[in-house]
């Protein structure tokens, strides 16, 4: 068996973290708590839908883009009855992390997590709560929490020192 010739290093990266998907079958729910817990705003919303779309994802109805700063979430809405849902055996991001500047900030996510939990309001498919901040041997903290599709967020502090 050959190997082909490597294609050479890779381009000097040039991108930047653009947004993440977040599919729901419950769109009001979904942008309500990521309105909610993140302060995240409206940008723009769309019902109509490109070709490629709708074959990436059948059973489109809306997708809104809300953004807290730098940060996007591309909610859309797709019924639970739709075919292509994700399932177990197939590979998907386990989590997105989120740096923090402090333990304090820590905790408040945590607490504001718990009180939008506690309010009622929002419907979570996952009945679990956040983790606690647990600290490893570094001193680097984590916490770990769902929004109310079941996604997982980490909340993360690195100490000065550590990368």
């Amino acid at each position: 068996m050959t190997r082909e010739a490597s294609p050479g290093a890779p381009p000097e990266p040039a991108f930047r973290f653009h947004h993440v998907g977040v599919q729901t079958s419950d769109l009001d729910n979904s942008l309500g708590w990521y309105r909610e817990f993140f302060g995240a705003e409206q940008n723009w919303s769309l019902e109509k839908f490109s070709d490629l779309t709708v074959s990436r994802l059948p059973g489109i109805t809306r997708l809104v883009e809300l953004a807290a700063g730098d940060l996007r979430f591309h909610v859309f809405e797709r019924p639970d009855d739709t075919p292509q849902s994700p399932v177990a055996e197939v590979p998907q991001f386990q989590h997105l992390c989120l740096a923090t500047k402090s333990r304090a900030e820590m905790e408040e996510w945590r607490d504001r997590w718990t009180r939008l939990y506690e309010s009622g309001r929002y419907t979570f498919v996952r009945d679990e709560g956040p983790t606690e901040v647990v600290e490893d041997e570094d001193g680097v903290l984590s916490l770990y929490v769902l929004d109310v599709n079941g996604l997982e967020y980490e909340f993360t502090y690195l100490p000065e020192g550590v990368a």
